[in-house]
């Protein structure tokens, strides 16, 4: 059976006659009959009543005309997706990343695509690694986890994790404290699974300091919420919530950051693709939130200071800068 013949059997039935159905598909209408008898022959069964010399479905014909329509369909479906991946076009593109990481970088990035752009598809990746995510079917991967080859990874920024506190807080007005001020307060914080927590757990261990009162959250939202109740200071690489507001955590080695990565196949047909896109999404992340989140090899030298204004929150100055306690 070749899809040319049940191309003919459905532009008949759109066409209403085989003479009308041959004009549309520029073939006589004695070739176009032959070809309807070859259809049904080689299915068995009849798919049109003769009857005067007009042509109407049987009954088996209404009851396959549904999948001919859709044979075809998907037939043209991988004719293009087929032009697409040999030219290094996308038409679809998964992204895969942890809860917070899409909620915060890549689902705004994504209102910034344009038609001609794949159409996105997402996958949740928590407590993943980059290669993890690559492997159950993400074609860009965002982590913190570096890859090998065959895989590349692009650096798309390094974000502070924040210590959040609530407006009457004794903290709100304050620009960063130091870890060792942190450490004595009661801390509301995510699983050991989550970028920020392992990125506070570094620090931590980096300066030789342990935890007073810690209380472990579901994940970055609910650790905000209880901040918000009252319950400690929620220390997270979200973006503010429940009118928290952000202070900057500083450490003499090593202060908390996430250290995001886009990671793609380069022996997917696309792979320029994904490299552009991963590219795009760095500058959208270092506009989003300041020239200093850039990686430090692609940060521009003598940045100036510049200003973190969360979107719940008042505006911070940049943990990368040096700001003053008070």
């Amino acid at each position: 059976m070749e899809l040319r013949t049940v191309r003919y059997f459905v532009a008949t039935v759109d066409a209403g006659s085989v003479s009308a159905a041959a004009a549309a598909v520029r073939v006589t209408q004695p070739a176009l009959s032959r070809q309807l008898r070859q259809l049904e022959r080689e299915l068995g069964v009849d798919l049109f009543e003769r009857s005067g010399g007009r042509l109407t479905l049987s009954p088996i014909g209404r009851a396959l005309l549904p999948l001919a329509r859709e044979l075809l369909d998907r037939a043209d479906a991988l004719r293009l997706a087929a032009t697409l991946h040999a030219s290094g076009r996308l038409e679809r593109i998964t992204i895969g990343a942890p809860a917070t990481t899409l909620a915060d970088v890549v689902a705004p990035f994504i209102t910034t695509l344009t038609a001609g752009d794949p159409t996105p598809a997402i996958l949740t990746a928590d407590r993943l690694t980059t290669t993890e995510t690559l492997a159950i079917g993400a074609e860009l991967a965002i982590g913190t986890a570096t890859v090998r080859p065959p895989y590349r990874a692009l650096p798309l920024a390094v974000l502070p994790v924040w210590a959040y506190v609530p407006p009457a807080h004794p903290w709100a007005g304050r620009t960063a404290v130091s870890l060792g001020e942190l450490l004595e307060q009661p801390l509301v914080v995510p699983p050991e699974t989550f970028t920020a927590r392992e990125a506070l757990d570094t620090a931590v261990a980096a300066a030789g300091l342990t935890y007073a009162d810690l209380t472990e959250a579901s994940d970055g939202t609910v650790a905000q919420a209880l901040a918000a109740a009252g319950r400690g200071v929620a220390v997270v690489s979200d973006d503010p919530r429940f009118k928290l507001t952000p202070t900057a955590i500083l450490a003499d080695s090593s202060p908390p950051r996430v250290r995001l990565l886009a990671a793609w196949d380069t022996r997917h047909p696309a792979a320029g693709t994904l490299a552009a896109i991963a590219a795009r999404l760095a500058r959208y992340i270092v506009d989003r939130y300041g020239p200093d989140t850039a990686p430090a090899t692609t940060r521009a030298p003598r940045e100036q200071t510049k200003v973190r204004r969360g979107e719940h929150g008042p505006a911070v100055r940049s943990p990368f800068a040096t700001p003053e306690t008070d």
